[in-house]
């Protein structure tokens, strides 16, 4: 026989007790959290806006003339009048050569023309007097002509002396030999003592205008063909003038004074497929010296229309085309494939790809699925970062490539 314990009777505190448990069990399935809501993303709107293009570029210094300075005369070197260094003016005695020879060529040459005007003057007076002859048939006229013709041919050695004279005159002076142009003077390869010739190779000294210094820019052929394709279309606009050009100097600092673009060489390099284009600065201060290495910074000028987008909004795809992740109908992503061929600052040039008025997510599009919805806000660069929010435009533009494929 089965014996049942009877049951326990609960008390009332204890049933109070068990009560209120049951009542917080039901209360906490009713306030559950509510599912979160899409992700705040910070958007720019495309717009269209004035820029300013530039192209920075390699170039070397060189001056705006060079005077290399030879003899013109044979001779040895008596005396060298100049500072190696200085500033020189055109005209200014830089050597003086061995003038005696050349002295002596000009007196020899002085008597030459003494002896032809005398032997002028007789052959002219025989002319005369034939002339007279002639007339009553004392002689015979060839003998008239022949002295006429001796008349004109002493005049004939007369100016011949004269250049002969004028030629030894210009010799002797060549033995001071004097600049050709105003510029810094290099270095002399030659001492007193030394022999010159007029036909030798080596210079005896270099002279070089400084002010203003030409720079001459390696561009490429196909970068310059498109400059002007888009300035005879007027996408591009120069304002009427002439490029201007800003330095970098080789220790990266500027250079105060701008150029101005002065001309490209006709004829593009096979070996490298560039050209040279040339610009010219001041340089009173004497701080580009030729052949020193610049970074030329190339103002070609004013796009009216230009849409730019922040490169932290832009990434690449796998096939390397630049995208973006948008935010479109519905608030939702979309990624874009762009045209753009080059950055300005921190933003890209956008050519193809976006129209305006459309909303680029440049924050917050970490793991951003296309399709995906969020809640657009405009971007505040001043703002700080939300945690966990993407800092650049690569990881955006990874995992919008991601979802591409």
């Amino acid at each position: 026989m089965v014996k049942y314990a009877a049951p326990t009777m609960l008390s009332a505190p204890s049933l109070l007790l068990a009560a209120l448990l049951l009542a917080s069990c039901g209360g906490g399935e009713q306030q559950a959290a509510p599912p979160p809501g899409p992700p705040q993303v910070g958007v720019i709107e495309v717009r269209q806006q004035a820029v300013t293009l530039s192209n920075e570029l390699p170039g070397r210094t060189s001056a705006y003339e060079t005077s290399e300075v030879r003899p013109q005369v044979n001779g040895l070197v008596l005396a060298r009048l100049f500072q190696e260094g200085d500033f020189v003016r055109a005209g200014q005695p830089l050597y003086r050569i061995d003038p005696s020879p050349y002295q002596a060529q000009v007196a020899s040459a002085q008597a030459a023309v003494a002896r032809a005007r005398a032997a002028i003057t007789s052959s002219q007076a025989l002319a005369r007097r034939y002339g007279e002859l002639v007339k009553i048939n004392a002689i015979s006229r060839q003998d008239f002509e022949n002295a006429t013709t001796s008349a004109q041919q002493a005049q004939a050695d007369v100016a011949a002396q004269q250049a002969a004279l004028r030629t030894a005159q210009i010799d002797l002076g060549r033995t001071t030999v004097r600049a050709a142009i105003s510029g810094r003077i290099g270095r002399s390869t030659f001492t007193t003592g030394a022999l010159v010739t007029a036909a030798q190779t080596e210079p005896l000294t270099t002279i070089q205008r400084l002010d203003p210094i030409y720079v001459d820019i390696q561009q490429s052929s196909a970068d310059l063909l498109r400059l002007r394709q888009q300035i005879l279309s007027g996408a591009l606009s120069r304002g009427g003038g002439a490029a201007r050009v800003k330095l970098k100097l080789e220790d990266g600092s500027d250079y105060g004074p701008e150029g101005t673009l002065k001309f490209a060489d006709v004829t593009v390099d096979p070996a490298t497929g560039s050209q040279v284009i040339r610009a010219q600065f001041a340089n009173s201060r004497g701080l580009l010296l030729p052949g020193m290495f610049v970074r030329a910074v190339l103002v070609e000028g004013t796009q009216a229309n230009a849409m730019l987008v922040p490169q932290r909004g832009v990434s690449r795809d796998e096939k390397g085309n630049p995208t973006v992740l948008v935010v479109g109908a519905g608030d939702k992503v979309e990624m874009r494939v762009l045209t753009a061929p080059r950055t300005i600052g921190d933003n890209w040039l956008v050519t193809a790809g976006l129209k305006l008025g459309d909303r680029v997510i440049v924050e917050g599009a970490q793991n951003l699925r296309p399709g995906t919805a969020v809640k657009a806000v405009p971007y505040n660069p001043n703002a700080a970062a939300p945690q966990g929010a993407a800092q650049g435009g690569g990881q955006p533009g990874a995992a919008a490539a991601g979802q591409a494929k």
